[in-house]
């Protein structure tokens, strides 16, 4: 099992700030420091761009793992993104996993204000075109695509990533949902429970972990690792009992543990302590 601390790109600090978070995550024993990507932030904090920032924490930091949680593919250019993560997996010396998913159903800040697609059925249209584009481009070896959304007339993306076979890419979305069918082509699913209120959270269990296994067991072809990822919640007042849930996740199948840390009412020291008490590790 490996843990990972997620943190906005808004409310915590600009790039420089990250960059001592993440290596005072490092330095605090977590194996990966993951950050949302939005444009603009729905609590209305400062919000700063999360690829730059993963920049400068590349350059702060030797072996904790970077990424995104999630990169929304449809107001993304794929040739864009591709060409900013082999930079960024080259400056990190092969650190970066890239998190991705459609958007929010309702997220009028980062799409319908700013002209991007809102149906999801075609955001979903581009973001299996993005990726399809992604992986080519990545190959560094001439590549063309004629898409519905996306046409690239031949390239050459050069330089390959570091990684091999090449970055890997987390799919995020909701659980119970469509989306594991696009992880199970990739390289990780990192779920939500859907549940019935917006905005509440509801962890996750064993059984599901075991159920989710069994699917991407039975519906994926590769035969590379394939990374669970759950948590994505503050950690509770009740450590033990949070570490007897990690203890379960982990028995189930579960490979990494993200917790999140939330900004909006507290200050950086705060979240510096979250950091430096390092993960709720089990055996």
């Amino acid at each position: 099992m490996k843990y990972a601390i997620e943190l906005w790109a808004a409310g915590v600090g600009d790039a420089r700030t990250l960059a001592e978070l993440a290596q005072l995550a490092e330095d605090s024993g977590w194996d990966g420091i993951f950050l949302e990507d939005y444009i603009t932030h729905w609590y209305g904090k400062e919000t700063y761009d999360p690829w730059v920032a993963l920049a400068a924490m590349a350059m702060s930091t030797k072996y904790i793992r970077l990424g995104t949680a999630v990169t929304p593919l449809p107001r993304r250019r794929p040739w864009k993104l591709a060409r900013e993560a082999v930079t960024l997996d080259h400056l990190s010396n092969g650190r970066l996993i890239l998190g991705v998913g459609l958007g929010g159903t309702k997220d009028p800040l980062n799409f319908d204000r700013l002209g991007e697609a809102t149906d999801m059925k075609q955001r979903a249209e581009m973001a299996d075109e993005a990726l399809d584009i992604l992986i080519g481009l990545w190959s560094g070896e001439p590549f063309s695509y004629n898409g519905k959304h996306y046409q690239v007339n031949e390239v050459t993306f050069l330089p390959k990533p570091v990684q091999k076979p090449r970055i890997p890419i987390w799919v995020g979305g909701g659980w119970p949902g469509k989306p594991i069918q696009r992880a199970a082509r990739f390289d990780g699913f990192i779920p939500y429970k859907n549940t019935d209120m917006p905005g509440q959270w509801k962890d996750i269990q064993p059984d599901e972990v075991r159920t989710i296994k069994a699917y991407i067991e039975k519906h994926r072809a590769a035969s590379t690792p394939f990374d669970l990822s759950f948590g994505g919640r503050m950690r509770s007042a009740d450590w033990e009992q949070d570490r007897a849930h990690i203890r379960a996740m982990a028995q189930a199948g579960t490979t990494w543990w993200m917790e999140f840390v939330e900004p909006p009412d507290v200050d950086l020291e705060v979240v510096r302590q979250c950091i430096r008490r390092g993960p709720l590790c089990v055996d």
